[in-house]
């Protein structure tokens, strides 16, 4: 591969020479030889350079180095997304000779076990290598080298920092490194990604240094602004009056000191504020449930306010379309605000109108110019409506385009599978396509190297996202990025903020960013979990039990949450089952269901925590329920709601409630239960994989119960006066009519039930008035009702 001459350069390309490196592979550029010596030389080590700058090329340079050093180690580089594994594997296989494997969700796990064993490099998504660690499919002891690219994402619960702690904890000869575009604004941010992933050293690269600038393809960066229309400008005064109305209401309550320049996130924070003053009250002041309904109001006129002035008409039309379908207090009092009801009028009549966002036709022009010089273009928006309206509008401009989005489906439109994804992807730079048309899905990890422009439709106050969106241009030739922003809108403060986020990482990077030399205080989750564990291990020795003994039980739906890893991290061996009910379990008489705050009140609202209660009882004899957060009365419902559901929980179902601060507290109170039943002499688990069988008690109540208009309390009555089910069926109209609760019609309706003929009968497919019923008792479903047929005359 030949780079850019300088003036001085030198007439000829040399290449790496290296035992396990291919040659003619690896150019010897002297600035990733000296990257790749400098991780060699002082250990766990990130790298910040632009895109395109050859990071992988460092990583192989170093993994390389590590294969001679220890022959029969391995080398594990996470990506976070599945074309960027595959993308890296291409790349190791063509730069490296030695065995490279990819690890997705997609390969089974046999597949993926014998993959690890036979290969000496391995690509893979952290999620799977996460999965497979916990599930102790293999282990990181032999990895002596483990690349995160991408490192910025390692913060808060994402798999690269579970992975990075386990490592340093097993790898006999650990080496961590780092590869990032951007790793974010604020000094905290950079902080915290270096301590949760036991980095020590920051080496930054810019297309400004000497011994880049050779290799660098600059990229002229171009704003192009537009006037909203005056239907825009309607509509938006009438929102903004909205909008304004309830922020000097929430002012005048003292819910906010300041209503300029009101944020989404200035909301938020005051809604948490409000929420927490609701969670401390008896009887909550009326102001406050006001102030709730008012937040999450100004909430939607704020996004509509977005749609409006960043995307389109069409965009803040199908808003409003979705916001009729709510039933909130909040979303009524809108829809009959004055102001509010004008906007949506006149986005009605603008909709129907075809009035389009300057942006769109702005857009056109530039796509017109780059198709008459043959330019391959990626042009991004934040929605994926917006995606359409573009592909829409290029399809009737005759601009050869295509759509790329994620995965998920949305409203009526399926999201793209991975094979369609890679397959766009191969016409687009095979040039079949001259415009790709994106969510923020492309960002990173896509290797589309003859892209010539990228586009913005918005700009995006993420510095992150800016710089990896810019670094999808540049690569091959001199690049060009056009952003595209609505004077006096957000979109002036996104962009505002974006740049003066990215200035302020370079000073900080530039300035020689350094660790601090004393490790980065642990927040109180981590405390509680070292005090936990350490007091755990003590008392488990003391009564001579290993730690690594104790086993626990994990529903696979909870195979991926905080409280999984903290249990594996604690030394528990953690099974991923499939548990019929609950979602751990540490005996075969103790099971766990496990409720953060915000699950607790949903299931509350749909009722799904008295079945679940019910379930837990029925089946194991010591049940319990884990309330994970301190939040639980934060959610807008009615404290006394909470309060009553808790009451029922421990008075009527007779189940423990054990409240824990978050993940890793849950994880220490399992294993703190897992221990006690082991030492009780609970040391062999049997996992219940179906629920609990009916006694036979119960059976006769399942089926009286079926019988019409028959309960719980009456289907006992009936079995207590008669003694059993045949007696039940073989007794008189008048005899049924003697236990209290049974009439005249249900003795009658029950006899023709038992003697009518199968033949007589018809099941009526669907009837809103005889869905089945739950019994209180069996918590099983009752059969649907049997009626005859009228026979014609």
């Amino acid at each position: 591969m030949k780079h850019q001459e300088t003036q001085n350069s030198r007439k000829q390309v040399r290449w790496i020479q290296h035992p396990l490196i291919e040659e003619g592979k690896i150019e010897a550029r002297l600035y990733q030889q000296l990257l790749a010596a400098n991780v060699i030389k002082k250990g766990n080590t990130m790298i910040v350079a632009p895109t395109a700058l050859g990071k992988t090329v460092v990583a192989a340079l170093v993994a390389a180095d590590r294969l001679k050093k220890y022959p029969d180690s391995k080398i594990l580089l996470l990506a976070p997304t599945k074309p960027l594994v595959i993308q890296h594997k291409e790349s190791f296989q063509e730069f490296l000779k030695a065995t490279v494997s990819s690890l997705t969700g997609a390969v089974k796990v046999d597949e993926r076990e014998k993959r690890w064993y036979d290969s000496q490099i391995i690509i893979a998504t952290p999620q799977t290598i996460e999965s497979d660690i916990i599930a102790g499919r293999y282990s990181l002891d032999n990895v002596s080298l483990l690349i995160f690219d991408e490192c910025h994402r390692g913060t808060g619960s994402y798999s690269y920092v579970f992975l990075a702690q386990r490592y340093n904890k097993q790898a006999k000869n650990p080496l961590i490194l780092g590869l990032t575009a951007s790793p974010g604004g604020e000094e905290e941010k950079i902080d915290q990604v270096c301590h949760n992933l036991f980095i020590d050293e920051v080496v930054v690269k810019n297309e400004e240094d000497p011994d880049v600038k050779p290799y660098f393809n600059p990229i002229d960066v171009e704003w192009v602004w537009v006037d909203l229309k005056k239907e825009q400008l309607e509509i938006k005064k009438h929102l903004d009056t909205t909008l304004q109305k309830r922020l000097r209401g929430l002012k005048k309550m003292g819910v906010l000191s300041s209503i300029q320049q009101v944020t989404k996130k200035d909301i938020l924070r005051a809604r948490g504020r409000v929420q927490n003053r609701l969670s401390q009250s008896n009887s909550p002041p009326r102001d406050c449930l006001l102030a709730i309904s008012m937040l999450s109001a100004v909430l939607s006129v704020l996004h509509s306010l977005e749609l409006l002035e960043t995307q389109g008409i069409n965009n803040l039309y199908e808003y409003l379309q979705r916001m009729t379908k709510k039933k909130t207090k909040a979303v009524q009092r809108l829809f009959k605000d004055e102001n509010f009801k004008a906007a949506v009028n006149l986005t009605r009549q603008a909709q129907k109108r075809g009035v389009e966002h300057p942006k769109l036709g702005k857009l056109m022009e530039i796509l017109k110019d780059a198709s008459e010089d043959q330019e391959q273009v990626i042009v991004f928006s934040q929605y994926r409506d917006t995606v359409n309206q573009i592909y829409d509008k290029c399809k009737k401009e005759g601009i050869n385009a295509v759509k790329f989005f994620g995965q998920a489906n949305r409203d009526k439109e399926k999201g793209l599978s991975q094979k369609e994804q890679k397959d766009i992807i191969k016409d687009f730079r095979m040039r079949n396509y001259q415009v790709l048309i994106s969510t923020s899905v492309a960002e990173e990890g896509i290797d589309i190297p003859s892209v010539d422009l990228v586009v913005l439709y918005e700009p995006v106050p993420s510095e992150i996202r800016m710089i990896q969106r810019r670094g999808r241009t540049g690569r091959s030739n001199k690049g060009r990025m056009i952003v595209l922003i609505t004077k006096n809108t957000r979109d002036e403060s996104f962009y505002y903020s974006s740049m003066h986020r990215e200035r302020r990482m370079k000073n900080q990077l530039a300035n020689g960013y350094k660790q601090p030399e004393k490790p980065l205080i642990a927040d109180d989750a981590d405390v509680r979990m070292l005090d936990l564990k350490a007091d755990d291990l003590k008392s488990r020795t003391s009564q001579g039990e290993d730690e690594k003994n104790l086993v626990v039980y994990v529903d696979h739906r909870e195979a991926k949450s905080g409280v999984t890893r903290a249990l594996s991290n604690m030394g528990a061996t953690v099974k991923i089952v499939s548990l019929p009910v609950g979602d751990y379990q540490v005996s075969p008489h103790v099971a766990v269901e496990r409720k953060s705050s915000k699950d607790f009140v949903s299931s509350l609202i749909d009722k799904r925590i008295y079945k679940q209660a019910q379930e837990l009882v029925e089946n194991f004899p010591k049940p319990l329920i884990i309330l994970e957060g301190q939040d639980l009365y934060s959610s807008g419902l009615h404290p006394n709601a909470i309060r009553g559901a808790l009451a029922s929980l421990t008075v009527d179902f007779n189940i423990p409630l054990i409240p824990t601060r978050d993940p890793e507290d849950t994880a220490a109170m399992i294993l703190r239960i897992a221990s006690r039943e082991v030492y009780k002499g609970s040391k062999d688990i049997q996992v219940r994989t179906e629920k609990k069988p009916l006694t036979l008690q119960e059976q006769q109540l399942f089926i009286v119960e079926s019988l019409p208009n028959i309960g719980p309390v009456t289907a006992r009555k009936l079995l207590e006066a008669f003694d059993s089910v045949k007696n039940i069926f073989n007794a008189s109209i008048d005899d049924l009519k003697k236990v209290s609760g049974v009439g005249d019609k249900t003795a009658r309706n029950i006899q023709k039930i038992i003697e009518s003929k199968y033949s007589d009968t018809f099941r009526f497919p669907s009837d809103s008035e005889d869905t089945p019923k739950t019994s209180l008792i069996t918590g099983k479903n009752k059969p649907k009702r049997e009626y005859k047929l009228e026979k014609e005359d």
